[in-house]
């Protein structure tokens, strides 16, 4: 007999409710749900009609593509004191800048100022990135249309590495930061996140040496064929003789400018078999600010101590110590960058406190005893990286000394520093600190006849002046350089 009944192995879920034996659909359950999903189509196909009336929709960010008459530069280490002025020069001039910094040394307040100084679209975007991750290098490279590549980027204290050359621990807990979103700001909208990091331990060859090389790889793959490369005095070591030119041997006497040359050294082998356009610049000592104000230098705390010999006179002058409270007895070692100021000493008597500049070496064979040194005003420096990339060549290599030409003691310098505060900063010298030279400046001739740069701003109190006027007005820098989360 057939059986013409279904079997069901599970009962029927969405089944209609029953009634009386019959089944009962209920029409106003349809019809709310018929209008919820009609409803939710209609808001759908206006939403990707006005995004489509958006004029940035779909639309590549200007900082991907090449633009004809606008010249993309990276500036690596753009948070940085160097960068950061040098990046300011390229957005007044029209340039479309880029910055990647890791924020070890940089400050992203000085990257705020540019933003707000410049803030349409497609000019300026931040990047928070660390070129020592070949993979993060080569994405950032391969999603922006770079021109060319300006590489500031670098632990760069010659007392630090000398202590230190492999590795040098800034921070080992976690620390929460805000920072601007990797994604950038180019339309002036400060958007932030907040990273959960750790600071990595710093390694001078691996830094210096190793990113450079890492950098260098992503132009040669990405075909960015312009190289400005930020190199230092520091590469000749302590030279016979005086003034030193682009032909003075080399022979770097401490780790950080061992690393540089060997940077150069690779920069140097890479061009031999490319056409890429290349300049190198070995600066001096740099000291000053922006001269409207707007920028300045502003280590990290923990970093105080390295800092440059303008610097320490500076913390002498505003009667602060790197980061320490004021004790009686206490002498804070430090070094600072080429230089023989090497350490502020602290002492209390009948509530006075006395700020002390320590100089170490009296004895050199210079006319005053103390170290000679070529200091370059840091407005200077920018515009000699400027003309150096307006200047490149394809295939062509030129190497360049950017200073005054003029050597001044460190007796000479902190006589102008208390002239350009108006602070009887007080002095002790003691004996040599290992690893210094007596006399380094510079022969800039080759530069002023191949670039048609000369320093204007070769007066040393002015550029001390310049700078103590910022350093007045931001006690406190950009702020923390590293906002904590709360």
């Amino acid at each position: 007999m057939l059986n013409f009944g279904r079997n069901r192995a599970q009962p029927r879920s969405n089944r209609p409710l029953s009634l009386g034996g019959m089944d009962y659909s209920d029409p106003k359950r349809k019809n709310n749900v018929v209008g919820k999903i009609l409803l939710a189509a209609t808001l759908t196909a206006l939403c990707i009609i006005m995004l489509k009336q958006s004029p940035t929709f779909n639309s590549p960010s200007p900082f991907s593509l090449h633009e004809e008459g606008v010249i993309h530069v990276l500036v690596t280490g753009g948070a940085g004191y160097i960068g950061s002025h040098a990046a300011m020069r390229l957005l007044k001039d029209g340039y479309r800048v880029t910055i990647v910094d890791n924020l070890s040394r940089g400050n992203i307040g000085a990257v705020k100022v540019l933003q707000e100084l410049f803030p349409e679209p497609g000019r300026l975007q931040f990047i928070y990135a660390d070129l020592g991750d070949p993979k993060t290098v080569n994405i950032i490279f391969s999603q922006n249309a770079f021109d060319a590549v300006m590489h500031f980027a670098a632990v760069a204290y010659v007392g630090e590495s000398t202590m230190n050359p492999l590795k040098s621990n800034l921070c080992s807990p976690p620390l929460k930061l805000t920072i601007p979103s990797a994604a950038a700001f180019p339309t002036g909208s400060a958007v932030s996140i907040t990273i959960t990091t750790t600071l990595s331990s710093f390694r001078y060859y691996h830094n210096i040496t190793s990113n450079t090389l890492v950098v260098l790889e992503a132009m040669a793959a990405n075909d960015v064929k312009t190289l400005i490369y930020s190199s230092t005095c520091a590469t000749y070591g302590e030279p016979e003789k005086m003034p030193i030119t682009e032909v003075t041997p080399q022979e770097p006497i401490n780790p950080y400018g061992k690393a540089k040359k060997m940077a150069e050294d690779i920069i140097l082998d890479f061009s031999k078999n490319s056409d890429m356009a290349i300049m190198i610049l070995r600066y001096f000592n740099v000291i000053g600010s922006d001269p409207d104000g707007r920028l300045g230098e502003a280590p990290r705390p923990e970093l105080r101590e390295h800092g440059r010999i303008s610097g320490a006179c500076f913390d002498a002058a505003r009667g602060i110590t790197p980061g320490l409270k004021h004790s009686v007895g206490l002498v804070l070692a430090v070094d600072f960058l080429a230089e023989n100021l090497d350490s502020l000493g602290v002492w209390e008597s009948d509530c006075v406190v006395v700020i002390t500049v320590q100089v170490k070496g009296t004895d050199y064979k210079t006319h005053d005893g103390t170290c000679i040194r070529d200091y370059i005003d840091v407005t200077d420096l920018v515009d000699a990286h400027v003309k150096a990339l307006e200047k490149a060549t394809p295939a062509k290599v030129g190497i360049y000394n950017v200073g005054t030409g003029k050597g001044r003691s460190v007796k000479e310098f902190v006589k102008a520093c208390k002239k350009a505060t108006g602070v009887d900063i007080k002095v002790e010298y003691l004996p040599r600190r290992p690893g210094d030279y007596a006399e380094v400046y510079s022969d800039p001739s080759k530069i002023n006849r191949e670039l048609n740069w000369t320093a204007q701003y070769t007066d040393l109190q002015k550029s001390l002046q310049t700078a103590w006027r910022w350093q007045k007005s931001h006690q406190n820098g950009y702020g923390s350089p590293l906002v904590m989360a709360s």
